[in-house]
C-alpha cells in the first residue's frame, strides 16, 4: 500500500523568516524492505511579486527509513511558504509506474509543449495517469498562467503536456506523473479545478466543492495526496495558492483550492489521489 508523507517549510520556519532552500528530513511510518520510490509534488506556495516566480521540491536523497525533503529557490526569489505531498510507492507497488518530464525553453527554446510518455513496462488496458507540478520558473512580468495534462492514454503511454498561454512568460516547469491500472481497488483519483465552481472572470479567494468517490470502495476513510496542475494568478501580488482537502470519509472528501491576502486567482486546479 502506498504511504503519503507531507513537507511543511512551517514545520521548520516561519513565513516571515524566508530562505533559499528549506530541508528536513521525513521518517516513514514503517521502514522498507527496499528503497521505495518518492513521486511528490507541490500543494501550496506562497512566493514574492519582485522576482521571477522560482521554485522545485526535491528529495535529493532517501533511505528505507527517511526522506530528505526540500523545497528550494534560487537567484533573487523570495520564497515564503511551501509544502510538498509524497506519494511514497513500496517496492512491492509493482503496479504503480511514477516519472517526471521537464519543459525547459532556457536551456531550448523549442522544447515543445507536449511529448509522448512511453512506459517501461504495458498496462493490459489504460491505465490511470495522474500529473502534477514539482518545478516552476516563470517570469514576474506577465500573470503566471501554467497547466499540465495528460491525454491519448493507452496501454502503452501516454501524451504530457505543460503548457502556458496568452503572454505568460515561461522559462521552466517540471510534471511528475503517476500511473495504476484502472481497475486496482482501494484508489481513486481526479482532477479538479476552480472553475467547477465558479468562471475565471469573477476571482476570489477561497473555493470548495464536495465530491463523491464515484463506487470506489474503502475500507477505512483513505489517506488522500493533492497536488497543483495548474494556475492563472494575477502577478501584480504575491503568488500565493494552497490545494487541500477536509471532510474526508470511505465515501468522499471536501476539497479547497485557495488564496489570501491581496492575491488574484483567476483559476488553480489539483490532481487528488485517495487510497487506502
Amino acid at each position: 500500500m502506498p504511504i503519503l508523507c507531507e513537507f511543511k517549510t512551517g514545520s521548520v520556519r516561519p513565513w516571515n523568516n524566508p530562505r533559499p532552500d528549506t530541508r528536513a528530513t521525513i521518517n516513514f511510518p514503517h521502514s522498507f524492505v527496499a528503497l521505495p520510490r518518492v513521486p511528490h509534488g507541490l500543494s501550496s506556495l506562497d512566493i514574492g511579486k519582485n522576482a521571477n516566480v522560482r521554485v522545485k521540491s526535491t528529495i535529493k536523497s532517501f533511505t528505507r527509513h527517511w526522506a530528505d525533503c526540500h523545497i528550494t529557490t534560487w537567484s533573487d526569489t523570495t520564497l515564503y511558504g511551501g509544502i510538498d505531498h509524497i506519494f511514497v510507492l513500496a517496492p512491492n507497488n509493482l503496479d504503480f509506474l511514477t516519472g517526471e518530464h521537464m519543459r525547459n525553453l532556457s536551456a531550448d527554446p523549442t522544447d515543445p509543449p507536449s511529448v509522448r510518455v512511453n512506459f517501461e513496462r504495458s498496462f493490459p488496458t489504460p491505465p490511470k495517469v495522474v500529473v502534477f507540478f514539482n518545478y516552476i520558473d516563470l517570469d514576474k512580468s506577465r500573470n503566471w498562467r501554467l497547466k499540465t495534462t495528460a491525454t491519448d492514454i493507452d496501454a502503452n503511454g501516454f501524451t504530457l503536456s505543460i503548457e502556458t498561454w496568452s503572454d505568460t512568460i515561461l522559462y521552466a516547469a517540471q510534471a511528475c506523473w503517476i500511473a495504476y491500472p484502472e481497475d486496482r481497488e482501494h484508489i481513486f483519483s481526479t482532477s479538479v479545478n476552480t472553475t467547477e465552481v465558479r468562471p475565471s472572470y469573477l476571482p476570489q479567494l477561497q473555493q470548495s466543492k464536495a465530491i463523491e468517490f464515484d463506487g470506489v470502495e474503502f475500507w477505512k476513510d483513505p489517506s488522500v495526496f493533492i497536488a497543483l496542475n495548474s494556475f492563472d494568478i494575477d502577478c501584480k501580488a504575491n503568488f500565493r495558492i494552497g490545494a487541500r482537502v477536509d471532510n474526508v470519509s470511505r465515501t468522499g472528501l471536501t476539497w479547497h483550492i485557495d488564496s489570501w491576502w491581496d492575491t488574484v486567482l483567476y483559476s488553480a486546479g489539483a490532481s487528488i489521489i485517495a487510497f487506502n
